[in-house]
């Protein structure tokens, strides 16, 4: 049904929805008095940080933050959309969700689209599956035998047929009702203009379902068998397939091992393949297109660190150039990148069959480092005991820090150039954009409403350099929030992340309860909050300065500020958390209910 699910709904839904259940069946969880503790699925941890309250319904990592309800979890763990979550939990009870509004004609017709799209690409999945086992089937299934696949991965990656006819699938959609143009639409069928014809866009191939992270199948490639071009062909752009968002095997290697600690990135579905049936289940590939920012934010979602495969040769090379300008920006510190070259005339489906699981897992283990890949890179064919050389060396190598996020690697990127080059390091930091500087952001990335509140030169600076004044932890998370406001939804719901020993504390409660409180997400609106005080005085300041993070990074950079706070928090004395809440409610500040249990818990542990 299509429009709007009632909130009361939800809520019932809420109510009758165990979160322990739904946690319990993704994540182990173990008791722990009240509640349940476990590793937290989102983020990599040794020790237990993850904890479910059955009282409270409600989860909270006290490690990265992560916090919500069952709804919530569905949504980051399976990677749903808002309805596909309520959709989720009432099968659970066995409740069909109403939607308001569901007589539109228009609604309805949308609705009825996409269950067209899910069922078709379904269907002909299983179509494809089936045809695989029938006698014309043969030569695949010869194939795939030469590639030494066995059945069990031949399931696992639900690998089939397409027959070698025109309109086998046509045919076959056709008698179960689904229309030519929505078999066109989402790319199974090819249109030909100037005589009206539809075909079969895959034909005597063996065919690849591709797969989204909950395992519906959302488009196909297929590999040829003769000698016809191309050697590989995927599925074009449709409403639910878009190359440059989407991996190959990401699904089947979450199923593998929901714990995954490192991906690698290869490029092409028979390497993905090759590779699990080897037991190296954690290889995913592009489709088609270079690596994106899309892509590996997804994956840094998942795992820290990620190896990209490329051959040894000069397009494999210049593949690993693109790779590395596109993750340069995703490096926030507790991230890797590394580079593995295979021997030249070798991809990775050749080279396991040739050495084995156990070589191949040594070389993605050894893989260079992204540090030493970008010296090695920017030094090829160079002489750097060339004065010229050496310069045009370290500039390479400068602006690719640059589009590094702050944090430790960029730091030692700059004392490593400076001991490769024998420049001081503080001459580099120099070429360096500003710390907190406006330079630090190209002018589209300032909201527009901010327009013109740029500082002149000098503005916002140190008395004694003339640089920008060096900004407190507090006040980098404040900043992010006076630049999106919409930020504020990341947050956790209790406030008691502030470090409360920080000056800036208690603005930065101040404007997330205002943002809450009026659902504001305009920089200027907020600004005029505080207009004509001394609080209005420092977001000003912090409104001048664009954050050094791209925008698309700095809600995961907020979530690390909350993450660094609360374990901070967590290792304050009984002493510095009880004078902390004291001195919060002595300056009127009416506390939660929970910081004032938390309060009195404080109170008694010091008296003993």
């Amino acid at each position: 049904m299509a429009g709007q699910i009632p909130q009361r709904f939800i809520d019932d839904l809420l109510a009758r929805v165990d979160v322990v259940e739904v946690v319990g069946e993704r994540v182990k969880l173990k008791k722990a008095g009240r509640n349940h503790s476990g590793l937290c699925p989102f983020h990599q941890e040794k020790s237990p940080s993850f904890t479910v309250s059955a009282d409270k319904q409600f989860y909270h990592c006290f490690g990265c933050g992560a916090h919500g309800n069952a709804l919530r979890f569905l949504m980051e763990y399976d990677n749903l959309r808002f309805p596909e979550a309520v959709e989720s939990l009432a099968a659970r009870q066995g409740v069909e969700v109403p939607r308001e509004g569901a007589d539109d004609p228009r609604a309805q017709a949308r609705e009825r689209k996409r269950k067209e799209g899910v069922n078709l690409l379904e269907l002909s999945a299983s179509f494809f599956r089936e045809r695989l086992k029938m006698p014309e089937g043969q030569g695949a299934r010869t194939y795939i035998e030469r590639r030494g696949l066995s059945p069990e991965v031949v399931r696992d990656f639900g690998i089939g047929y397409a027959p070698d006819g025109w309109e086998a699938l046509k045919r076959h959609l056709g008698e179960q009702g689904i229309a030519e143009s929505v078999q066109v639409e989402y790319g199974l069928l090819v249109h030909r203009e100037e005589s009206g014809r539809t075909y079969d866009r895959f034909r005597d191939r063996v065919v690849f379902p591709i797969r989204d992270i909950r395992g519906r199948t959302i488009a196909f490639g297929g590999r040829v068998l003769g000698d016809t071009k191309p050697k590989y062909l995927n599925s074009p752009e449709t409403p639910v397939f878009h190359k440059g968002r989407e991996l190959y095997g990401l699904y089947e290697a979450r199923q593998a091992n929901p714990r995954l600690e490192r991906l690698v990135i290869v490029e092409g579905y028979m390497d993905v393949v090759a590779l699990a049936q080897f037991g190296i289940r954690n290889a995913v590939a592009t489709l088609g297109t270079a690596t994106t920012e899309d892509h590996l934010g997804r994956l840094f979602r998942m795992v820290d660190e990620v190896v990209f495969c490329f051959d040894g040769d000069r397009a494999g090379r210049q593949a690993a150039s693109r790779a590395l300008e596109t993750v340069l920006s995703q490096m926030i510190d507790g991230r890797q990148a590394r580079f593995l070259f295979l021997p030249e005339g070798e991809d990775p489906d050749t080279l396991v069959r040739r050495e084995g699981p156990e070589a191949f897992e040594d070389r993605v283990t050894c893989a260079s480092p992204l540090s030493e890949f970008l010296f090695e890179q920017a030094a090829e064919g160079r002489d750097l005991e060339r004065l010229e050389e050496r310069e045009r060396f370290a500039s390479r190598v400068l602006g690719a820090i640059g589009r590094l996020p702050e944090g430790v690697m960029k730091s030692l990127l700059l004392t490593e150039l400076s001991r490769r080059t024998g420049v001081d390091q503080s001459s580099f930091e120099a070429l360096m954009p500003r710390e907190e500087g406006v330079e630090a952001m190209p002018p589209e990335d300032v909201p527009p409403e901010l327009a013109g509140t740029m500082p002149s030169a000098g503005e916002g600076a140190s008395p004694a350099s003339g640089a920008p004044a060096s900004l407190g932890r507090m006040a980098r998370a404040l900043q992010l929030l006076v630049h999106e406001p919409a930020l504020v939804e990341r947050l956790p719901e209790d406030d008691d992340w502030c470090d409360q020993r920080d000056p800036d504390a208690g603005l930065c409660r101040e404007v997330v309860r205002l943002l809450r409180a009026g659902g504001y997400r305009s920089a200027q609106v907020l600004l005029a909050h505080f207009h004509g005080t001394p609080e209005g005085e420092r977001l000003a300041m912090l409104a001048r300065r664009a954050p050094l993070v791209p925008s698309g990074l700095r809600g995961a950079e907020l979530d690390n500020w909350v993450a660094y706070f609360q374990r901070h928090r967590r290792q304050q004395s009984p002493q510095e958390a009880f004078d902390a809440l004291l001195a919060r409610e002595r300056a009127g500040e009416r506390l939660s209910r929970e910081e004032r249990q938390r309060l009195m818990v404080l109170l008694a542990e010091l008296k003993g």
